[in-house]
C-alpha cells in the first residue's frame, strides 16, 4: 500500500542584525517549496547604543515588524515555525525584557542561537541549496553583526566559526557618516584581516574545491558585479577590486550609483565589501559563487528534520553521553522515572509542552557527565560543560536551562541561578528540577529494579509523593534522601509532603 502524502506548511523567522526575514514553505513527498517570503529592514544593530541596550525607537520599530510577521504566522501550528535570533540579540544587555516583548508580538517563542550554531544552521541552507555534490565547500555569510566562515562536505560541517564583524557594525565604525575613502576602506579590510587569521591557516590546511557566499550582502554584490560587466561567473577578485573602486570613487554612500543596489542596502555595503575583501586576500579565494540558501532555509530543514525525528539536538545528546563515558543504564533509570512522574504532574504544573519533556529527558541522560572530571562537585563539572560545550542543535537559552538542571539535580540548587532566567522560562525550569531531583534521589542505589510505585499530587507550589505499603521504611536510605529534599525543595519553591 503506498503511504499518503505528507503535506505540511513551514516557517522560519530570522531575526537578523541588518533585516529580520520570514519565509514560508510547502513540504509535500520530502521537498520543501517556498510559498512567501518577506523582509524588513530593521537595522538592529544601529540600535545598540554604547551599553549595548537598545535604543526605544530602534526596538518599536522592531516589535512593528514582528506584530506584522505575526499576522502571517498566526494560523501555523507552533510545531512548523521556528523562530531565531542572531548576533545583536545575543549582544543586546538584558535581552529578556525585550525578548520577552518581542515574543508576545510575533506570538513565537524566539530561540537565540550561538555563532556556531548560527553558522551550522546557514551551511545547511546553502548545501540543500545547491546541486548535490559532495565536494569540499568553503561557504562564507557576511551578516549584519557577524561574519560565519564553514567548511564542510556534503552536508556534513567539518569546521563551523562565527567572527565579530559586519556590514552594519563595519559600516558604523569605520565609514560613519557615510563617508567612503581609501584610508578608510584600508582600515576596514585591515580589521577584517586580522579577524579572518585566526582560522586562515587551518581552513587552508583541510583546502576545498568550491566556495559558496550566501546571504544578502554577497548575493547583493554578485548581482552588481554582473550587471556591470564585471564577472559573469560569480564574484572574483578582480570584480571585487572594481566593486571597490567604485564605493571609492563614489565618495558617499547616498552617492552610489551601482546596478541592482537597492536604497536600504547602500548605508551598510562599504562595511560589507572591506569585509568580503578581505576574505578574498586572507583565504586566497579565486572565485566565490552565491547561493539563493541561508540561514532561513537551514532553519526551515531542520525543523523538518525535528519533525520527521531526525533531531540534531538528539544526535548532539547521544554524542555527549559517549564522549563523557556516562552511565547509560542508570541515566536511563533516572530518565524513564523523571519522564513518569512528569505525566503525573502536567495539567496542576502546566508542563504541556513536548519542549518540557525534551528538557527533562535530555538533563536525565547527561546528569552525570561531571563525573569524568571528579565526583567532588561533579554536578557543576557537567554544568560548565553543558553551558559553555558547542551543543548543535540548541539554543543559548536551552543550553543555559539544560546547565541548571544538570547543576541543581543534586545539593543545594541555587535559587538566584533560576531567578536570572526570563519568567516564562523560570517556573517551568524550577519544576523540572523538582522531578530530576526525586529522580535521581530515587536512583541514588543505582539497582537495575524499577523504581517504586508512588503517586505524585501536585498544586501550585506544592508536591505530595505517596508510596506503597512499606516501602519507606523498608528503604531507609530513600527515605532520609526525601526527608531532606523537603529542605531543599523549598529552595525551588516547592512545599514538598513525603508519605
Amino acid at each position: 500500500m503506498q503511504e499518503p502524502e505528507f503535506n505540511e506548511t513551514v516557517a522560519a523567522v530570522d531575526l537578523g542584525s541588518n533585516s529580520f526575514h520570514m519565509v514560508v514553505a510547502s513540504l509535500a513527498d520530502e521537498q520543501l517549496k517556498i510559498i512567501d517570503r518577506l523582509r524588513e529592514r530593521v537595522a538592529l544593530a544601529e540600535g545598540l547604543d554604547e551599553n549595548e541596550r537598545l535604543r526605544p525607537k530602534v526596538a518599536e520599530r522592531a516589535l512593528a515588524c514582528l506584530e506584522r510577521f505575526g499576522q502571517r504566522l498566526a494560523h501555523m501550528p507552533a510545531g512548523a515555525v521556528r523562530v531565531v535570533g542572531t548576533n545583536t540579540m545575543r549582544q543586546v544587555r538584558d535581552g529578556h525584557a525585550f525578548l520577552e516583548r518581542a515574543q508576545a508580538a510575533l506570538g513565537r517563542r524566539i530561540e537565540i542561537i550561538s555563532g556556531r550554531e548560527e553558522a551550522r544552521l546557514i551551511y545547511l541552507g546553502v548545501t540543500h541549496a545547491s546541486a548535490d555534490d559532495s565536494r569540499r565547500k568553503l561557504v562564507v555569510d557576511i551578516g549584519g553583526g557577524s561574519t560565519e566562515c564553514i567548511l564542510g562536505e556534503g552536508h556534513e560541517p567539518l569546521e563551523t566559526d562565527s567572527l565579530q564583524m559586519g556590514c552594519v557594525g563595519y559600516s558604523l565604525k569605520y565609514f560613519p557618516g557615510g563617508e567612503i575613502n581609501a584610508e578608510r576602506m584600508q582600515r576596514a579590510q585591515i580589521a577584517a584581516g586580522l579577524e579572518l587569521q585566526g582560522l586562515a591557516r587551518r581552513y587552508k590546511r583541510l583546502g576545498w574545491e568550491t566556495c559558496i557566499g550566501s546571504s544578502g550582502t554577497i548575493v547583493a554584490c554578485e548581482e552588481m558585479v554582473r550587471l556591470s560587466g564585471w564577472s559573469d561567473d560569480g564574484l572574483t577578485d578582480k570584480s571585487m577590486r572594481k566593486l571597490r573602486k567604485a564605493l571609492l570613487d563614489a565618495g558617499h554612500c547616498d552617492k552610489l550609483s551601482l546596478p541592482a543596489l537597492q536604497a536600504d542596502r547602500a548605508p551598510v555595503l562599504a562595511g560589507g565589501v572591506a569585509i568580503l575583501c578581505a576574505v578574498f586576500k586572507i583565504l586566497d579565494v579565486d572565485v566565490m559563487r552565491a547561493s539563493p540558501g541561508a540561514l532561513r532555509e537551514g532553519v526551515l530543514y531542520d525543523l523538518l528534520g525535528r519533525m520527521r525525528h531526525e533531531d540534531v539536538r538528539e544526535q548532539t545528546i547521544r554524542a555527549f553521553a559517549r564522549r563523557y563515558n556516562v552511565d547509560l543504564e542508570q541515566a536511563g533509570r533516572v530518565e524513564r522515572t523523571a519522564l513518569s512522574l512528569l505525566d503525573q504532574v502536567r495539567e496542576p504544573w502546566d508542563l504541556h509542552s513536548s519542549h518540557h519533556q525534551r528538557l527533562l529527558s535530555w538533563s536525565a541522560r547527561l546528569h552525570e557527565i561531571g563525573l569524568s572530571i571528579a565526583y567532588s562537585g561533579y554536578h557543576r563539572h557537567g554544568a560548565y560543560i553543558a553551558a559553555n560545550s558547542d551543543m548543535p542543535g540548541f539554543s543559548r537559552q536551552d543550553q543555559q536551562v539544560l546547565a541548571l538542571l544538570i547543576e541543581a539535580h543534586r545539593r543545594k540548587p541555587s535559587r538566584e541561578s533560576f531567578d536570572a532566567l526570563p519568567s516564562d522560562v523560570r517556573g517551568p525550569a524550577l519544576r523540572l528540577c523538582m522531578l530530576l531531583r526525586i529522580a535521581v534521589r530515587l536512583h541514588r542505589s543505582r539497582a537495575p529494579r524499577a523504581a517504586p510505585a508512588l503517586r505524585l499530587y501536585a498544586r501550585r507550589e506544592q508536591l505530595r509523593l505517596e508510596f506503597d505499603g512499606d516501602w519507606l521504611a523498608e528503604h531507609p536510605l530513600s527515605r532520609a534522601d526525601l526527608e531532606e529534599e523537603v529542605a531543599q525543595a523549598r529552595v525551588l519553591g516547592v512545599e514538598l509532603l513525603v508519605s
